[in-house]
């Protein structure tokens, strides 16, 4: 697979001082972080954390999609998850073009009609967080006790900023 030969060159790297060999899936800060996928979003170092600290669920814009509610249910319930973090960030694609916008960008990158997805643009990020937290805070398979926060992150100065 020569595409791959620099990733696993470098796996192969990391395989060699590998030190979770054994790690029991808790999440040992009891952190769950839901976050955008974007590549400038480094999750765990964000908030002084290491792998085995926390779930970390990604997705395009950080929203809490059906599935993220899902991982969080059995986050909550069975990995020892106390914290939940729902992280949207600064200059965000998911918030900075309309759906209907994406979609023709889509459709006009592969020449293939993108109109039936639907993608998740974002209008406000600020009231989109509200509503995701609220969705976290509301589930009934999610105890009360589970504190939940919204928060915006700079992408430019590396902060976290509380909505919610």
């Amino acid at each position: 697979m020569p595409d791959f030969d620099d990733l696993l060159a470098a796996n192969q790297s990391y395989a060699n001082d590998f030190s979770l060999s054994g790690f029991d899936g808790i999440a040992h800060a009891g952190v769950a972080m839901v976050t955008c996928m974007d590549s400038r979003i480094d999750p765990l170092r964000m908030i002084g954390l290491q792998p085995g600290d926390a779930k970390i669920l990604r997705n395009p814009g950080g929203r809490v999609t059906d599935q993220v509610l899902v991982a969080l249910v059995l986050g909550v319930n069975l990995l020892r998850v106390n914290r939940v973090l729902v992280v949207q960030h600064t200059r965000c694609a998911m918030a900075s073009s309309t759906e209907d916008e994406l979609k023709a960008r889509i459709t006009e990158g592969t020449g293939t009609d993108a109109s039936w997805m639907t993608l998740g643009a974002i209008v406000d990020q600020r009231q989109t967080v509200l509503a995701d937290v609220h969705r976290v805070k509301t589930h009934p398979l999610i105890n009360n006790d589970i504190a939940v926060g919204g928060f915006l992150y700079d992408v430019d100065s590396g902060l976290l900023e509380p909505v919610v």
